[in-house]
Order: structure tokens, then C-alpha cells, then sequence
């Protein structure tokens, strides 16, 4: 049998997060409205009417193109892309063509079970409408156009994917970056980020691809990897049998796990592209694109590379940190807090508290909290500083673990100081030795035969007995006083 290598390449479309459409002042904003609500003449595309371009559209798109290192043309040109389809109400698609905003550009991407970092090319990344939407209901279809004329942004890679796993990976890092810049959700299962593969296959060795099948419908990372091992399989299995591939569109039915025929594969000259008249070419100042670059975010790969250099974090902290851009500023910002935090005047001292100990409370019981709770960090009552002010108490000696945890849950409940929880619920840690040695020899004297079978040999109850003093503190005693006191009592009376 025939070794055969499949080439992917991927077409991704992300809605643009704008206040209002592309050629319109229609609300882009139409999530959980009734349908037909969020138009007008334009976006309705009745007799008469003129757009005219969206300018944060074409910055975000300009962004999202220097993150993927595309070179920015000094103008780009809309087209008109002719096609008729139900919830298309102007009979085209008002797209860019031959000079998009952005081409020429990259995106690395780690393919975990390869071990390596592989680089996939971009062949361009444009700005276009989206299109409405079809509600299919027994044997009618209804038109709802509230996504009508939505900024669209389209990314198409080169033929360089070679696996639905490498797909996954650049898809997951595509999401990943549209989401630092504030470009777009690219939330797959909304809607807001939708997926279309071109996939063939060709022997091993062989120099000239194979006729490739475009793939819609994939509106989840699963389907996306499901979609393309059944079709790279199906194409596999028609060669084999002496049969050949046609160039055709299929979509992929969820339900039976398969992909379907829709149409014929439509070529550029099949949509007859031509200049849109209603709109005069779009010139890029250099200018222009410099103050655009200037607003690029550290993106994630860079911050995980700088969280391991910087503060000794290892990678999967790291990365864990660095996945969600707001989650990454408030670590952040809970590390910048702790070099500028000052407790109390009573309790003040040095600050001395690792941003690793800010990351081990953030990915712990931070993360434990928002899951409980089912929120995200914007949800978060903690200021930066009042998450510092906790960290130093620990750090001070003021508070131990277990009652800093508890403290923070109170925190995290209300929003209220560590300082104030503290003298509220009397969790003031007590490090004086005369108090704690009185609760070693309290502990010692009310378990006297645990007491002698330690000193027989039975070392391991030493942690038992440390719990029995912590219990006589109520929990609140300074655990390292507390080990050094008990193993002088320990020694002295054997």
C-alpha cells in the first residue's frame, strides 16, 4: 500500500469586535437579539444606499496582521465577490482580493507530540462583511440579518499543515493571539471564530499535490480534527480503489461523523471579483501603521519566554499564567504590588515575597475560587495591592497558610482587607515562644504514650504531635517556632 502525506491548509474567519458594523452604523452587537433588529438600508442592501468603511475594523485588522508578521501594503482594495445565497441580501459579499491589508506573514506554532516549533506561512489576512444568517425550521428557512455586514476578519495559511494535530495547534495559537489584541473572541462554539480546511493527499515523495476538498461547517476544534482524519482517510481509501478526487466543497455533518458533497468547488473567476465603485481605495499612511504597531501587546509565547526568565517560573506555570492576557496582568500586577507593599505600620517590614509564591496563589487558590464560583478574573473583588497586602502578612510572619487561605476566601467572598478579616476572625498568627512553648507542653502532657513511643524509635509521629500543638493554638501558632520548640521538648526530657 501506498504511504500517502496529507497537506492542510486552513481559511479562518474571526468576527471583529467593533461597537458597530462594517459599512454601517448598525450595533455589531447582536448576540441574544430578536433576528431583524440590528439593521438598516445599508446592511438590508436596499436601492440607493452607500457604505462606508468601518476605520476600527481596518486597525484591528492591521493589528492582528503585524502579531502574524504580514507586511502591511501601503493600500488595499474592497471587491465585490459575487455569489447568490439566501442570506447574502446584496447578491455579493463586499471582500478585498487582489490587495489585501495584510500578506505575507507567520505563525509559529508548538506541535507537543513532535517535540518541535513549526512555522506556518500566511498568505494573507483581509478585512470583509459577514453574512447573515439562515434558521432552518421544518420545511421553511427564515433570514435573520443581524450578522449582516459584521466585520469579518480572514486568515488563510499556506499549504503547510501536515496533520489535523498541527491544524489543532495552529488553530488553538491563532485563538490565543486574536484574543491578546482585543481583535475578537475567535470564541469557535459562538460563532465568532469559524473555520474552513482545504485538504489532499499525495504520495510520499511526490512533488505535486493532490486535488484538494475545501471542508466547511466546522464550528469546534473537535470538528475541525475529526473533519480532517475522515477526509484525509475517505481520499486515501479512493485512491486506493483506482478511483480519482474531485475538486468539490463538502461540509461535515456532526451527527453521522462524515463529510457531505454541497457543491462543485467554485474558483476565483467562478465569484468574478471586480472593484467595489462605492468604495475609493484604501490608502495605508506608513504613518498610519507605525501607530498601530506601537499599540502591540507582549503576545503570550514572548510573556512565557520572559515569566521563566524574569521571575523563574517554570513552563507549565508559565504558560498556564500566560494563556489568558487579563489573568497574565493581574499576576502582574499582584507581583508589582509586592515590591511596593507595606503592611501595616505595626507589622511592616521588608518585602521579600518570590513572584513564584504570587504564582503558586494565583494558579492555586485563586484558580480554585474562580472554578467554584464559575467566573473569570474580571470578576475578581481582590485588588492587586489588597492580594500583596495577604502575601506580606504570610511573608511577616503575621498569618500562617491555613489561615491565610482562609483569609482569602473572605477576600475573595468581599472584597474586605486581610488586615481588618485578620483582627475580625482573631487568625493574628502567635509566634511568641512563651505562649507556644506553654501549648507544647500542654499537647505533650495529654498524650504521654505517643509521647514515649516517639522517643522509642517512632519518628514518624512527630507530625502528629505537631498537629496536636497546632490544635492547642487554634491553628494560629507560627508553624516553624512551633517545630523548633517541640523538638527541644522532644530531646530534653529523653
Amino acid at each position: 500500500m501506498t504511504t500517502y502525506e496529507t497537506i492542510i491548509g486552513l481559511e479562518v474567519h474571526a468576527q471583529i469586535l467593533t461597537q458597530s458594523k462594517m459599512f454601517c452604523g448598525c450595533s455589531a452587537d447582536y448576540a441574544s437579539t430578536p433576528p431583524n433588529t440590528h439593521v438598516c438600508p445599508v446592511c438590508m442592501a436596499l436601492p440607493g444606499v452607500l457604505p462606508v468603511i468601518n476605520r476600527v475594523a481596518v486597525e484591528k485588522t492591521i493589528l492582528a496582521g503585524l502579531a502574524l508578521s504580514c507586511a502591511i501594503g501601503p493600500a488595499a482594495v474592497f471587491a465585490r465577490k459575487n455569489y447568490h445565497y439566501a442570506d447574502l441580501p446584496k447578491g455579493y459579499q463586499i471582500s478585498q482580493y487582489e490587495l489585501p491589508l495584510c500578506h505575507g506573514g507567520w505563525i509559529e506554532v508548538e506541535i507537543k507530540a513532535e517535540g518541535k516549533v513549526k512555522r506556518i506561512g500566511i498568505t494573507r489576512a483581509h478585512l470583509e462583511e459577514d453574512t447573515g444568517k439562515l434558521i432552518h425550521t421544518g420545511d421553511a428557512s427564515l433570514v435573520d440579518l443581524n450578522r449582516a455586514g459584521v466585520p469579518l476578519l480572514e486568515i488563510v495559511t499556506e499549504p503547510d499543515l501536515r496533520s489535523a494535530d498541527e491544524a489543532h495547534a495552529y488553530l488553538t495559537q491563532l485563538q490565543r493571539i486574536l484574543r491578546y489584541l482585543g481583535v475578537s473572541t475567535a470564541d469557535m462554539e459562538k460563532g465568532a471564530m469559524r473555520c474552513e480546511a482545504n485538504v489532499s493527499v499525495r504520495p510520499v515523495g511526490a512533488e505535486k499535490f493532490g486535488t484538494k476538498v475545501e471542508v466547511k461547517n466546522l464550528n469546534s476544534f473537535r470538528a475541525v480534527k475529526e473533519s480532517l482524519d475522515y477526509e484525509v482517510a475517505r481520499q486515501i481509501a479512493l485512491l486506493e480503489s483506482g478511483g480519482r478526487v474531485v475538486q468539490v466543497t463538502m461540509g461535515w455533518d456532526d451527527e453521522r461523523g462524515r463529510t457531505v458533497v454541497q457543491r462543485t468547488k467554485e474558483t476565483a473567476d467562478d465569484y468574478r471579483y471586480f472593484p467595489e465603485p462605492d468604495l475609493p481605495p484604501l490608502v495605508i499612511e506608513p504613518a498610519w501603521a507605525e501607530a498601530i504597531r506601537m499599540r502591540l501587546p507582549e503576545l503570550p509565547d514572548a510573556k512565557v519566554a520572559r515569566f521563566i526568565r524574569q521571575w523563574g517560573l517554570d513552563l507549565k506555570e508559565a504558560r498556564v499564567l500566560a494563556e489568558e492576557r487579563p489573568v497574565a496582568e493581574y499576576f502582574e500586577a499582584v507581583v508589582e504590588a509586592v515590591t511596593t507593599s507595606v503592611v501595616e505600620p505595626q507589622t511592616a517590614k521588608a518585602v521579600t515575597t518570590e513572584p513564584k509564591t504570587v504564582a503558586n496563589w494565583v494558579t492555586g487558590e485563586l484558580f480554585r475560587l474562580l472554578n467554584a464560583a464559575g467566573v473569570g478574573i474580571e470578576a475578581v473583588k481582590i485588588t492587586p495591592t489588597a492580594f500583596a497586602e495577604l502575601l506580606e502578612l504570610v511573608n511577616a510572619g503575621q498569618l500562617n497558610l491555613n489561615s491565610a487561605k482562609k483569609v482569602f476566601g473572605v477576600m475573595f467572598e468581599t472584597g474586605r482587607r486581610a488586615p481588618e478579616i485578620v483582627r475580625d476572625l482573631g487568625l493574628a498568627q502567635v509566634s511568641d515562644a512563651d505562649a507556644l512553648t506553654d501549648a507544647v507542653k500542654q499537647a505533650l502532657a495529654k498524650y504521654p504514650t505517643e509521647v514515649a513511643r516517639y522517643r522509642g524509635g517512632e519518628e514518624k509521629l512527630f507530625g502528629w504531635l505537631m498537629g496536636q500543638v497546632m490544635r492547642e493554638t487554634r491553628g494560629k501558632g507560627n508553624p516553624a517556632v512551633m517545630k523548633e520548640l517541640l523538638t527541644k521538648a522532644l530531646s530534653s526530657d529523653s
